[in-house]
């Protein structure tokens, strides 16, 4: 026999926005829910945080590439002062994700929110979500956050690359790459997380500490294909942390990386690369699956030893 799921009214489990909801989503647990919404990893670095004369719900960090993520939270309809201060949020950080969540969506409002996506650069992106309320019989009730305005990326990508100067097709080449690579993983509905792909020989991961990310790189000239964490941190100590436990670390991973401290560099790097030419696209498929299958496997090793730094 089958369960009917029926929607509650927010306010029965949330009285308040700010005393009930915004603490609720600011737990790890549930901005990882938002998060998996928005095919972001999310670290919180804040509840109310002043931004110009207004006080931020939340403010996050978007541990791919480790820009600000805010987020403006509404029990009920959208309306125009909640607007305009998503309007002085984003004067007042220059560069950020704002994500603005609310009980439903009025269509000036939504509409409003494509325009913005439509007419800003890669430093402003715009989210729109109605949360709601579920429960089977009498279960607790679940979340779910439902997308009605987002960014529109692949335009802008595509936007860009048109622009750029590549005689050689090369980086073309490596953007069709992380095209194909990112709509691999969509279809097996797996764990990782990529971005949008770019006309560049890497791409970054998130691994759930700000100052550490996860990389898979490609060199047509060399031809190889790699994987590694990366620290962007001024100080040596993370990585230094990390090279006393390597012995243990390697068994773990199965393989032996190369540790790469980088004397006189901001970052760190351990990598494990391969042979893979990527110059004939019969070799994509197999590439694409080595690159999952490693980051997944960096990715349950170093993630909660780098928690633990």
């Amino acid at each position: 026999m089958l369960g009917r799921l029926k929607k509650i009214e927010l306010r029965e489990i949330w009285t308040s926005e700010a005393q009930d909801f915004t603490p609720w989503l600011a737990r790890e647990d549930n901005l990882g829910l938002l998060g998996e919404a928005l095919d972001l990893e999310l670290e919180l670095d804040g509840q109310e945080v002043s931004v110009g004369p207004f006080r931020a719900d939340i403010l996050c960090t978007n541990l791919a590439d480790g820009s600000r993520v805010l987020v403006e939270n509404q029990l009920e309809r959208t309306d125009h002062t909640h607007l305009g201060q998503l309007m002085a949020y984003a004067a007042g950080l220059q560069s950020v994700t704002i994500v603005w969540i609310a009980a439903k969506f009025q269509d000036d409002h939504r509409a409003a929110l494509d325009w913005l996506n439509k007419i800003t650069d890669d430093q402003f992106r715009f989210f729109g979500l109605e949360v709601e309320l579920w429960r089977i019989g009498d279960s607790p009730a679940a979340p779910k956050f439902n997308i009605v305005s987002k960014p529109n990326d692949w335009t802008r990508s595509y936007g860009k690359s048109a622009t750029r100067a590549d005689p050689t097709g090369r980086l073309s080449n490596y953007q069709r790459f992380w095209t194909g690579f990112v709509e691999h993983v969509a279809e097996r509905s797996s764990t990782v997380r990529p971005q949008s792909p770019r006309m560049q020989h890497w791409m970054n991961f998130a691994i759930g500490r700000s100052g550490f990310q996860l990389t898979a790189m490609l060199s047509a000239q060399r031809g190889e294909i790699g994987v590694g964490l990366e620290t962007t941190m001024d100080s040596k100590d993370a990585f230094d942390a990390l090279y006393a436990k390597k012995e243990a670390i390697e068994e773990a991973l199965g393989f032996a990386p190369v540790w790469q401290r980088l004397h006189g560099k901001k970052m760190t790097r351990i990598v494990f690369v391969k042979e893979e030419s990527i110059s004939d696209e019969a070799n994509w498929l197999k590439a694409f699956q080595w690159i999952e299958k490693t980051l997944v496997t960096f990715d349950s090793v170093f993630r909660d030893e780098i928690k633990r730094i």
